[in-house]
C-alpha cells in the first residue's frame, strides 16, 4: 500500500514537473524573441526606428546584391536633382557588356550599340538584381564605377551607417571583376555592411523615395523580348510558380532586396506593411535560398504579432514637480515646460510600464543660478525630455544619434522681460541685500 502510494506521488511529481516545463519553455522563448537561423539579423519598426529584435546586428559581412539598395538610392537622388530622368538613355560599355555576357552572373543579356532608358536599367536591377544594368547606371551617373563608389561611401557617411565599405556598385566580389575592378579599390576586397547598416540604408531608401517599393514589389516584368523575375519569393507569384513558391508568400511584403554570393551566403532585406505598420528586417548568411525567407517570416511575424505601437507619453506631458522652471528678469518668476510632441513606440506586453522621462534643460539657456532669462517665447525649445526604458532586452533605435529617443521640451507660454524700473529696483535690492548680508557676516565674525 505504502509502495503504491509512493509510486503515485512520484508519478504526480513527475507530471507536475513536466507540466511546469511545458509552461515555462514557451514563455522563455517568447521573452527572448524568435530563434533566427542566420549569422546576423535585425528587425526595425519603420515609423519610429525602434529595433525590436537583434542578433549580432553590428557584425560587418558581405551583403552581396543588397549593395544595390545604395545604387537605387543614388539613382533616385540623381533623378530628384534633375541630373537624369527615367527617360534618359545610355549605351552599354565594354565592362558592363562583359558582365552581362558572363553566364555565371545570370544577366538579362544586354546588347551594345543600343540605347537603354534609365527606367529599363533600373527595373532590371531592382526586380531581377541584374549586375550589368547596375554598372551601366553607375557609369551614367558618375562617369565611372570608381567615381560612383566614392559617391556610395560619401552617402553612407551622410546617412550615418555605422559599419560599411563599398568597393563596387553591384555587390559582386571585386575578385570576380577581372580587369574591371573600380579604380581606387582593393582587387581582393568585398562590400561590407552590418545588418544594422543594411536596415538603416533600407529605411532611408523607403523614407526618401517610397516609389522604390512600387518596383521592388513587382514579381515579374517584361524586359525586351523576355520575362525577368524577382528573386524575392515572398511576393505573390503567377500560376506557373505558385505551386513551388506559395509556401513563402507573405501578406504585406513589398520589398526589398535579396543577395547571394559564396562569401555572403543567402541574405535578404525585407519590408512589409500591415494595417499601417511597417517593419524592416535583415537576415545575413542564412544556409539556403529558401531559409532567408523563412527566417524573414519569423522576424516579421514577431513584429506584427507581438508588438503594438502605443502612445507612451502624450504631447504636453509634464513631470510633476519639475515643470516649473525659474525665470530671471521676467514679469513672471517661472515658466511651465512640457513635451512638444507625443512619444510612441512599439511595445510588447506590459513594456509600456517600463518607460520614464527625464528632463535635460539646454545649458546655453540657463544662467549661473540655473534660471532662464526673459524674454521667453511660447513654444520656444528649452531642452529635451529624454525617454528612458528601464526594462530588460532593449535594443534601442536604429539611428546612431538616437534622436527618436528624445522629445523637445518647450515653454507653455511667453514670459516678457520686466520693465526697466522693476529691473532697476531689483538690482538695487540685490545690491543692498548683498551689502546687508556682508555686514551681518562681519558682525557675526566679531563674536
Amino acid at each position: 500500500m505504502k509502495h503504491s502510494m509512493k509510486k503515485s506521488l512520484s508519478l504526480l511529481l513527475v507530471t507536475l514537473v513536466m507540466a511546469a516545463t511545458i509552461t515555462v519553455q514557451p514563455l522563455t522563448a517568447q521573452a527572448a524573441g524568435p530563434d533566427i537561423q542566420a549569422e546576423s539579423a535585425i528587425l526595425v519598426d519603420f515609423e519610429t526606428g525602434k529595433v525590436v529584435y537583434a542578433k549580432n546586428p553590428d557584425m560587418a559581412l558581405p551583403p552581396a546584391s543588397m549593395t544595390k539598395m545604395m545604387t537605387e538610392y543614388l539613382v533616385h537622388e540623381a533623378i530628384a536633382e534633375g541630373q537624369i530622368s527615367w527617360d534618359t538613355t545610355t549605351q552599354i560599355s565594354d565592362y558592363a557588356y562583359s558582365i552581362s555576357a558572363d553566364d555565371s552572373f545570370s544577366g538579362v543579356g544586354l546588347k551594345q550599340d543600343k540605347d537603354y532608358t534609365v527606367k529599363q536599367l533600373y527595373d532590371a536591377m531592382a526586380i531581377n538584381s541584374d549586375n550589368a544594368t547596375t554598372i551601366a547606371l553607375a557609369e551614367l551617373i558618375a562617369g565611372s564605377e570608381g567615381e560612383f563608389v566614392k559617391m556610395m561611401n560619401e552617402k553612407a557617411e551622410e546617412m550615418g551607417l555605422p559599419e560599411y565599405e563599398f568597393v563596387n556598385s553591384t555587390g559582386l566580389a571585386n575578385s570576380s571583376l577581372g580587369d574591371n575592378v573600380p579604380e581606387g579599390t582593393d582587387p581582393d576586397a568585398d562590400n561590407l555592411l552590418s545588418a544594422r547598416s543594411a536596415a538603416l540604408l533600407a529605411y532611408y531608401l523607403i523614407k526618401d523615395y517610397p516609389e522604390a517599393l512600387e518596383v521592388s514589389k513587382i514579381p515579374s516584368a517584361a524586359f525586351e523580348d523576355q520575362t525577368i523575375r524577382n528573386w524575392n519569393w515572398m511576393l505573390p507569384h503567377d500560376e506557373e510558380e505558385a505551386s513551388s513558391l506559395q509556401q513563402f508568400n507573405y501578406e504585406g511584403i513589398d520589398g526589398l532586396k535579396t543577395g547571394y554570393t559564396e562569401q555572403a551566403g543567402y541574405c535578404f532585406t525585407g519590408t512589409a506593411e500591415r494595417d499601417g505598420n511597417r517593419y524592416i528586417s535583415v537576415v545575413m548568411k542564412t544556409e539556403s535560398e529558401g531559409a532567408r525567407f523563412q527566417e524573414t517570416a519569423k522576424l516579421l511575424d514577431y513584429g506584427f504579432n507581438q508588438f503594438e505601437n502605443q502612445e507612451i507619453f502624450p504631447a504636453g506631458y509634464q513631470l510633476e514637480g519639475e515643470s516649473a522652471i525659474p525665470v530671471s528678469k521676467g514679469k513672471e518668476d517661472t515658466v511651465q515646460v512640457a513635451t512638444k510632441e507625443a512619444f510612441s513606440t512599439p511595445v510588447k506586453g506590459e513594456q509600456a510600464e517600463n518607460y520614464s522621462i527625464e528632463y535635460q534643460l539646454d545649458k546655453d539657456k540657463l544662467n549661473e543660478e540655473g534660471e532662464l532669462t526673459a524674454p521667453i517665447e511660447k513654444g520656444e525649445k528649452i531642452g529635451t525630455a529624454e525617454v528612458v526604458y528601464n526594462g530588460e532586452s532593449d535594443y534601442g533605435y536604429i539611428f546612431p544619434d538616437a534622436e527618436k529617443g528624445s522629445i523637445d521640451l518647450v515653454a507653455q507660454k511667453s514670459v516678457e522681460k520686466d520693465n526697466w524700473f522693476m529691473l532697476t529696483l531689483g538690482a538695487i535690492g540685490s545690491f543692498f541685500g548683498n551689502i546687508f548680508n556682508t555686514v551681518v557676516d562681519t558682525v557675526k565674525g566679531w563674536f
